[in-house]
């Protein structure tokens, strides 16, 4: 895998307490462009992340003082910085509670050089596909306001606190407002085309949009499921157009 001049000098924070892993780690993503600063357990990782500020967290979930899925907390609850969960047991309801936690991917031990990279690109290239969009303030009814240029959404006047991934999901899927978007385009757009595979990722991630966003989740009204296909964001521009018709006589 040839380095990407673009995520050159991108800072990565690496948090696992075996030392051996941590250098192995940051040896491939120094490889790579990246400027790599370790931490060894939870403490020093919350410290580590004030002073370098990095673009990306990789976190271990086992650490000797208090475990990966309390730093994470922590971090969502100080800071938006992409997160990837690092585990050595690869079970699915230890990547989904990661993920309800906010984390923004995971990768499993044993992991290749070149896995690891790629995921690390992923996620940053996603960052930067939401962190460069003007929109102005979207209204899309009289509850639910959209203002990508401040990240912000407003649902009944009261602000909607959404985790990185989830927002990214909801931006894509109002930039095809009306269009039906399969998983794979949901998949590649958002996580990247890496995760053809991960199906589950999209389901996931749009009940977390429903449960946040829709007045009946089991009665969605913005987003909605087409079988065997994809997910449709309502057509708010069209809703808008409907409303502003006389009726007719």
């Amino acid at each position: 895998m040839m380095p990407d001049s673009r995520f050159h000098n991108y800072r990565i924070l690496v948090v696992d307490d075996e030392q051996r892993m941590a250098r192995f780690i940051r040896l491939n993503l120094e490889h790579d462009g990246f400027r790599v600063t370790e931490a060894y357990d939870g403490t020093q990782a919350l410290e580590k992340l004030r002073l370098s500020m990095p673009d990306l967290v990789l976190l271990d979930v086992m650490l000797p003082d208090f475990d990966g899925f309390e730093v994470l907390k922590t971090i969502r609850s100080i800071s938006t910085v992409p997160v990837i969960m690092v585990t050595a047991k690869g079970e699915e309801e230890e990547r989904i509670h990661g993920l309800e936690l906010g984390a923004d991917d995971y990768v499993t031990k044993p992991f290749s050089p070149r896995e690891l990279v790629s995921r690390v690109r992923a996620v940053l290239r996603r960052t930067e596909m939401t962190s460069e969009s003007t929109h102005g303030i979207i209204e899309v009814d009289d509850r639910l306001k959209l203002d990508f240029d401040r990240h912000e959404v407003w649902l009944d006047g009261e602000l909607v606190s959404l985790r990185p991934t989830e927002y990214r999901l909801l931006y894509y899927l109002v930039q095809n407002a009306g269009w039906v978007v399969s998983h794979d385009q949901i998949l590649t757009n958002v996580w990247g085309y890496e995760y053809q595979d991960q199906p589950h990722y999209v389901r996931l991630y749009i009940n977390y949009l429903r449960q946040k966003l829709e007045k009946d989740p089991a009665d969605p009204k913005y987003i909605m499921t087409e079988r065997g296909i994809g997910y449709r964001f309502v057509d708010f521009h069209r809703e808008r157009s409907q409303e502003s018709k006389p009726p007719v006589a």
